[in-house]
């Protein structure tokens, strides 16, 4: 019996071979080497030499760049998040309600977030907003002045930060999850006390979905903060590089520039980053996350 059992776990060690020749390959690798790498002058087709911290400190001293790109990063995720939660809560909530038909809108409100991040839509979220595009010729029925939504510097950021709230399927359908967790006998003790659907919503509701919150903030926060096709793809960093996003500029040290190892130093940067308001954001939970097991 014991024989038995060792071949059955040595054939999962078989079956795993492939995962771990994959994660190797595509993603333990290219780690460490881009770890070193950032340590050095590494550009495609010159000699490698090493540099020390050099990629680091230049990032901070001479790179006016990274601290603009890193500055309208930061805009992207603070404006962006929260947005998109509070819309993913919002439409949830609505989806939860025992209406005929309710399959048929959760289908369509997901669809958004099936079609992701993708160039495509990222072209079509350009026509639309463009000069001549949808939104100005429905302004214009209204006598509104057409607004450079891609153009101007100040409405730019704005715009590409619409396109993450528009794909917000992935957070509706963990909220709403969650939402179908909550127990209704609270919310019919609360309506004999006389409580509203407002004061529900804030006591009941959200205190019960809050670890739902705290997930889904970690995981767009982590989103956002790696941002490329949107600024790439409908503006490619303008104008006036007010939608240079960090990683717009990783990729052009990288791919445009050639500068393999200064790109590596910036990744590493960027990972630091979330990690440190990652870690932030999960450290600030015990003070407003509620668990119903405690």
């Amino acid at each position: 019996m014991a024989n038995f059992i060792q071949r059955r776990n040595n054939q999962g060690y078989i079956y795993l071979i492939p995962w771990i020749i994959g994660f190797c390959t595509f993603s333990f690798y290219p780690l460490v080497m881009s770890f070193f790498y950032s340590f050095t002058n590494f550009s495609i087709g010159k000699k490698i030499s090493f540099l020390g911290l050099q990629n680091y400190i230049s990032a901070f001293t001479t790179d006016t760049e990274m601290l603009n790109s890193l500055g309208v990063t930061f805009k992207y995720v603070f404006m962006s998040v929260p947005m998109k939660l509070v819309f993913a809560l919002f439409i949830a909530v609505i989806l939860n309600m025992k209406v005929k038909g309710i399959k048929f809108f959760r289908t369509i409100y997901y669809l958004p977030s099936i079609m992701g991040g993708s160039v495509a839509v990222a072209i079509l979220w350009r026509g639309i907003f463009a000069n001549n595009g949808t939104i100005n010729l429905l302004l214009a029925l209204v006598h509104i002045k057409p607004i450079g939504w891609l153009t101007d510097s100040h409405f730019a950021l704005f715009t590409i930060s619409l396109l993450s709230v528009w794909q917000f399927g992935s957070s509706m359908i963990i909220f709403l999850a969650a939402l179908k967790q909550v127990p209704q006998e609270l919310y019919e003790s609360a309506s004999i006390d006389g409580m509203g659907a407002f004061g529900r919503f804030i006591f009941i509701t959200i205190p019960l979905i809050s670890p739902m919150i705290l997930f889904n903030l970690v995981m767009q926060m982590i989103n956002a903060f790696q941002e490329f096709t949107s600024p790439f793809v409908i503006t490619n960093g303008g104008p006036m590089r007010s939608t240079n996003m960090y990683g717009l500029l990783l990729y052009q040290n990288g791919f445009k520039y050639f500068k393999m190892g200064y790109a590596s130093a910036l990744s590493w940067m960027m990972f630091i980053i979330i990690i440190f308001f990652t870690s932030l954001v999960i450290r600030s939970s015990s003070y407003w996350t509620f668990y119903s097991d405690e």
